[in-house]
C-alpha cells in the first residue's frame, strides 16, 4: 500500500476535502495522452479523453468522504453504483463510465479529479504472477488543467482508497507503474 505522493495527495484533496470550493456550472471535455513505462523499459502511449457533462457538488463531494470514511473503496463504490453517470473516461477504444468529478481553482487552472464506479484497466494482469484483482475496484483520473497550454495528470486504472492512520488518503494501486497524463488540454 502506498501514501500518495505530492501530487496524488494534492489531488485527491480535492475529491476528498471538507472546505467549500467553486464549481463549474458546466462540463468539460479534455485531452491528454497516457504514458507509461514498464519496469522492463517497455514504454507505452495510448489518447485519452475525459468527458465531463456536469461537475460534482459539495453535498456528493461529502457523501464521497463520507462513504470512504464508513467503508473504504467497498463503501465508495457502493455509493457511486447509485449515481447516474456524469460523463466518460476513454483510453484508446475503451470507455468508462465516470461517476463522479470535482473541479477547484488553483493559481495556474483548475483541478479535476474523477472518479469511475468501476476499474478503467487492469494493467499488468495477464503477466506471469499477476496479482488479485480483488478490491481494486475505482478507477481515479488526476487532472491539472492550466488556464493556458497544456497541463498534467495522473490515472490510477484500478484503485483501492481509505482514509490512513493520520486522516490522510491512501491508494493503493493494482499495477506498481505509474501512468502519467501529458498534453492535457480543454477543449
Amino acid at each position: 500500500m502506498t501514501i500518495l505522493s505530492f501530487d496524488r495527495t494534492h489531488s485527491l484533496s480535492a475529491l476528498f476535502c471538507l472546505a467549500l470550493a467553486v464549481q463549474a456550472p458546466a462540463g468539460a471535455t479534455i485531452t491528454a495522452t497516457a504514458r507509461v513505462k514498464g519496469a522492463g523499459g517497455v514504454e507505452a502511449s495510448a489518447p485519452v479523453t475525459v468527458t465531463i457533462d456536469r461537475f460534482s457538488s459539495d453535498a456528493e463531494r461529502t457523501a464521497i468522504m463520507d462513504a470512504l470514511k464508513r467503508g473504504g473503496t467497498g463503501g465508495v463504490k457502493t455509493l457511486l453504483a447509485t449515481r447516474d453517470r456524469i460523463g466518460s473516461v476513454q483510453i484508446g477504444s475503451s470507455t468508462t463510465p465516470v461517476k463522479y468529478a470535482y473541479g477547484t481553482p488553483t493559481a495556474d487552472g483548475r483541478l479535476i479529479t474523477v472518479v469511475t464506479g468501476s476499474p478503467i484497466a487492469f494493467i499488468g494482469a495477464a503477466a506471469p504472477g499477476a496479482g488479485d484483482k480483488t478490491g481494486f475496484d475505482l478507477g481515479l483520473v488526476l487532472l491539472e488543467v492550466a488556464t493556458s497550454g497544456s497541463g498534467k495528470g495522473e490515472i490510477v486504472p484500478a484503485a483501492k482508497v481509505k482514509i490512513g492512520e493520520k486522516g490522510e488518503i491512501v491508494t493503493d494501486d493494482y499495477s506498481s507503474e505509474v501512468v502519467h497524463l501529458v498534453n492535457v488540454t480543454r477543449k
